[in-house]
């Protein structure tokens, strides 16, 4: 029998789906908007289109932003001066607007990261076992730098180290490639609680109704003896069979929290309709919902949530950990924004409205065990 169980898994996109490359797109320079699409250029391709012989037309060519060099007839499918074309536009049409890129692999084909779906596994697992042993937010064991802060609370749950990680048994792959043709370009907001919607941001995104397929590998021969000597969690192998259970709960915890948030500002939104749908899923024992990506925001931390309950600690370490940006008076709840995608619409005095859409990077997951 192998000591190992391999799932078939597939993510399935409910709202627009953003995991960033950590670069920013300028509107002329790495992208143009034409016939209410918006066209990545291949910059060498169009600039080795050019006569660049005459040294004048090269410095002028150094000082000209791409998208200029471009002519009516090159916006075409199939034309070489483009990586891929995006359904939809920022709502920015200046030069040097920003898109934030979605991550792809060197062909220009989003895929979802393992690292995405595990950090999403970790959190749940770290929040299921600090309501198990029933743990407490204690400002003592905190690290004075912000990236390590939580790190005793981390190896209490997870190991001692990397080397004894509980999340060493848990192996997620990359996804399979999707076509750049499953691109999106989300516009979004930042909402405050007062429903108020600030600090525009555009963001390349893989649209809904997609589906992801990767793998998940449980190695069970880190819970023999050998294992226990090294000190993993005893109850591991218990936690990583139970891997929707508890994702299924973690998910129920946060759409409860967002359901109250979004309700607060108005009872009767697109937004809180879609978590109405959410809390009343009905799942079975091998799918969960969860969060994932840019958008998540800070409840999707390992123990983001785990620290609300004490009033006083989390004014504590809002405050040493700067945490919060902008004027904030104690008291005030945090996190106080959320991010939500935003759609357009035209009122009737034919003005151009922004409306919240549901917030990215919903999807829903299904396991499936591999038969050897």
């Amino acid at each position: 029998m192998a000591d190992y169980t391999i799932y078939d898994v597939t993510v399935s996109t409910l709202t627009p789906l953003h995991i960033g490359s950590g670069i920013d797109l300028l509107h002329q320079y790495d992208y143009a908007i034409r016939n209410g699409r918006t066209w990545r250029i291949d910059e060498y391709a169009l600039l080795d289109a050019q006569n660049v012989d005459d040294p004048a037309l090269a410095d002028q060519l150094a000082r000209t932003p791409p998208a200029q060099l471009l002519r009516t007839g090159d916006y075409r499918d199939g034309s070489p001066f483009f990586r891929y074309v995006i359904a939809g536009t920022p709502r920015s049409g200046a030069e040097g607007a920003l898109v934030r890129e979605q991550i792809k692999d060197v062909y220009d084909r989003p895929y979802l990261p393992g690292s995405s779906l595990k950090g999403a596994l970790r959190t749940a697992l770290g929040w299921h076992v600090w309501g198990e042993r029933r743990l407490r937010p204690d400002a003592s064991r905190l690290q004075r730098r912000r990236q390590w802060a939580a790190s005793a609370y981390e190896r209490a749950i997870f190991g001692r180290d990397p080397n004894h990680d509980l999340l060493r048994a848990i192996q997620v792959s990359d996804s399979e490639p999707l076509p750049a043709g499953q691109l999106m370009i989300a516009n979004v907001r930042v909402q405050d609680r007062g429903g108020g919607l600030k600090a525009p941001i555009e963001a390349e995104a893989v649209k809904p109704d997609t589906a992801f397929n990767s793998t998940i590998k449980i190695d069970r021969a880190l819970f023999s003896d050998w294992a226990k000597r090294a000190e993993l969690p005893a109850e591991g192998a218990e936690w990583l069979g139970s891997l929707p259970r508890i994702m299924q709960a973690h998910t129920a915890a946060r759409v409860r929290s967002d359901l109250a948030w979004f309700r607060a500002i108005s009872a009767n939104t697109a937004i809180v309709q879609f978590y109405q749908q959410l809390s009343r899923a009905r799942l079975g024992p091998n799918r969960f919902l969860v969060q994932l990506g840019w958008g998540a925001g800070w409840e999707s931390k390992t123990f983001g949530v785990c620290l609300q309950g004490d009033r006083d600690f989390m004014e504590r370490i809002v405050r040493d950990y700067r945490l919060a940006r902008g004027r904030r008076r104690e008291g005030d709840p945090f996190p106080k924004t959320r991010r939500v995608a935003v759609s357009f619409q035209r009122s009737p005095d034919d003005r151009i409205r922004e409306q919240p859409a549901p917030p990215l990077g919903w999807c829903l997951v299904e396991m499936k065990e591999r038969k050897e």
